[in-house]
């Protein structure tokens, strides 16, 4: 997914440009910090404390200079009103946070908000359209059956939580004026891997099979994740 980012990153920016990044459910920070690291300009906001708590141990870690470049909030993504002005950044990041927000349509029409014209939104949402892939291929069939005529789906951590569509975000999108620009897949092959399991030796064929599976049809179709990128007009 980062390549993917960066592609799209490329294809917007002249190479250099220090890029006002807002990073909506951030997690641990991965993103935030490896763009950072890249000379842009990063705001992280993360409504669970120990979420945010590793990330600022991670950041404490990193050189000053990276340390100046990145801002930690504690907040919720759907108050990005509160916290910031619209058209405040370049590029807003949305990753792994639509599955659990049950009405995601005035998260994403406030995300849209804070774009600066031209800007990019890059969401990663579960894949509704690809829900009974892992169930399938692991042999649980009823679960399979169940999953062809749902968006709800049980994740790793055991929570209940939603899948999203591809045609709904992309009439979402257009909806809220950030149009949908590319989208990919992630974990075309991987999605059925062990928790922890060891890097493979042949790693690098492993990301390039990914890679060219996500941006590739039929397989970026069933993929387990989507990643969407959207255009402020």
């Amino acid at each position: 997914m980062a390549r993917q980012l960066d592609e799209q990153i490329a294809g917007r920016y002249p190479v250099g440009q220090r890029l006002r990044v807002l990073d909506v459910g951030m997690g641990q920070g991965t993103q935030a910090l490896r763009l950072a690291r890249a000379g842009h300009q990063v705001t992280g906001l993360e409504q669970d404390a120990k979420m945010l708590a590793v990330a600022r141990q991670a950041l404490a870690a990193e050189p000053e200079g990276i340390r100046g470049r990145v801002r930690l909030i504690e907040g919720d993504g759907r108050e990005t009103g509160v916290h910031f002005l619209p058209g405040s950044f370049d590029v807003v990041l949305c990753h792994g946070v639509l599955m659990y927000v049950q009405e995601p349509d005035p998260l994403l029409a406030g995300l849209a908000r804070m774009l600066a014209s031209g800007g990019l939104l890059s969401l990663l949402v579960r894949n509704a359209d690809a829900l009974a892939m892992r169930s399938g291929l692991a042999g649980d069939w009823a679960a399979a059956l169940t999953a062809f005529d749902t968006t709800a789906y049980t994740n790793r951590l055991g929570l209940d939580v939603r899948a999203d569509r591809l045609s709904t975000l992309t009439s979402t999108l257009a909806g809220i004026g950030a149009p949908l620009h590319a989208w990919y897949g992630v974990r075309v092959f991987t999605d059925t891997a062990a928790d922890g399991a060891s890097l493979p030796a042949d790693l690098d064929s492993l990301l390039a099979a990914e890679e060219r599976a996500g941006r590739t049809d039929p397989y970026r179709q069933v993929a387990a994740l989507l990643h969407l990128c959207g255009v402020r007009g």
